[in-house]
């Protein structure tokens, strides 16, 4: 089981959500503004959105886990880009959509450049860039 096919987030308010990861470039067939489950084609694993309170319940309708808010749970998600003007352009759309920077992109101790924002939901996404990353003809991240 050495892949991950979709990353589900569970998110309060859907409609805004959605409209903010296709402001920031996120690709999807859905047509309605507010449905109750969308999936995102990306250039590999798949983002999806779903109700958080659906989403506790779907994984045990019996005894929801408790959804916890504000604080940091551990989990970020990333975006790689192929250099630091993709980085600072990025971040520029992202604040311009909604997306809070909590870091603003900077070098960083690995020797890449790297920035985080949170989301409409305050899940945590990093932006970033590496001197010495290759990609795939998908744009995936290749680790040698």
């Amino acid at each position: 089981m050495n892949r991950i096919n979709l990353i589900c987030l569970g998110v309060e308010d859907l409609a805004k959500s959605l409209k903010f990861y296709k402001g920031i470039g996120f690709k999807t067939l859905e047509k309605d503004s507010n449905p109750p489950i969308v999936f995102f084609n990306n250039q590999g694993s798949k983002l999806e959105l779903f109700n958080i309170h659906e989403l506790a319940k779907d994984i045990d309708a019996k005894n929801p886990p408790k959804i916890l808010k504000g604080g940091f749970s551990g989990i970020t998600l990333a975006c790689n880009m192929k250099s630091e003007q993709e980085v600072d352009d990025m971040m520029r759309i992202i604040e311009q959509h909604g997306g809070v920077v909590v870091k603003q992109p900077q070098k960083v101790f690995w020797g890449g450049y790297s920035g985080y924002f949170q989301d409409p939901d305050g899940y945590y996404w990093e932006v970033a860039y590496g001197p010495n990353w290759k990609f795939d003809e998908n744009d995936m991240l290749v680790l040698e």
